[in-house]
């Protein structure tokens, strides 16, 4: 599916269905959302198994707490254990053919001087995403619900030195890959030795798993320092793509999320979602195969 699709009307409908469902303090009968988005509900279920994968009915029950917490129990990526089964192969590096390189410490102590960095404001499931990029690649991702100019205060901060050039155009290329698991992407990870150690880590959780602050801390070497991979989590400049959302308190809380608690939920659910009807997928295939006479 090409960004052009993506932006259609059918994608616009889903990105307000998802966000009514986010925002509503009840589970919402298909029929409420069907009349919200002026469709019939048999169109409206269609569009959005389509789109999201699974029913509406379905998609409402990963956005739960209950889901958050079996998602720890059952889905928890331990990075040694992942590293020795190959789970670290099926992790963000896989998902979107991410191709990625870290600034030096140098670099990131200039903040940002002699970088020209392109912006512009893309479709999302989770809200207008802003994407900035230099030209090796994204160096930021942003998700907003409203006013914008809070998002790109924030992201441009963090390179307070470098030439910001309002051109989509530079970066569109990249976007594409992000929702549509086609196509590959480059990131440049801008920020401190830490944070990268970090950021790193964060890219080895294969989708639709989850895993803990201190599961992090272990990964990095660094067991005690909980606190300071927080901060490196809550700083990560790449959101979604460097996916920070599959962290979760060791008690199953989904603890803070930099663009909001919505948007966090909102990419948990959207991941489980895709993972358990790719799972279905596969095991449907793997018992059609076994029916199979042999030849």
């Amino acid at each position: 599916m090409t960004l052009d699709a993506m932006g259609s009307y059918h994608y616009q409908v889903i990105k307000r269905a998802i966000r009514e469902i986010d925002e509503a303090d009840r589970q919402l009968s298909l029929e409420e959302l069907a009349s919200r988005m002026f469709m019939s509900t048999s169109h409206f279920q269609r569009t959005f198994s389509r789109w999201v994968g699974l029913s509406p009915k379905r998609y409402q029950q990963y956005l739960t707490l209950n889901h958050a917490k079996r998602l720890l129990r059952q889905r928890t990526a331990q990075f040694e254990t992942a590293s020795k089964v190959g789970l670290s192969s099926a992790g963000r590096l896989n998902d979107l053919f991410v191709k990625w390189e870290a600034m030096s410490p140098r670099q990131f102590a200039r903040g940002g001087s002699g970088l020209t960095i392109s912006y512009g404001w893309f479709d999302s499931p989770f809200g207008d995403m802003l994407a900035m990029g230099t030209h090796k690649g994204l160096c930021g991702l942003a998700f907003s619900s409203s006013d914008h100019s809070k998002e790109f205060e924030d992201m441009s901060n963090r390179w307070p030195k470098a030439e910001l050039t309002e051109d989509a155009g530079r970066i569109v290329g990249w976007t594409e890959a992000l929702f549509t698991r086609s196509g590959s992407t480059r990131a440049v990870l801008v920020g401190a030795p830490f944070q990268i150690k970090v950021w790193e880590a964060l890219l080895r959780i294969p989708e639709g798993h989850v895993t803990t602050y201190g599961d992090v801390a272990l990964a990095v070497g660094n067991p005690t320092a909980s606190r300071a991979v927080g901060n490196a989590v809550g700083r990560n400049p790449l959101s979604w793509l460097i996916p920070c959302h599959r962290v979760l308190r060791k008690n199953g809380q989904l603890g803070g999320y930099h663009w909001g608690p919505v948007a966090k939920r909102a990419m948990l659910a959207w991941e489980a979602a895709r993972f358990e009807a790719a799972e279905a997928s596969r095991t449907g295939l793997a018992q059609e195969r076994s029916c199979r006479p042999d030849p």
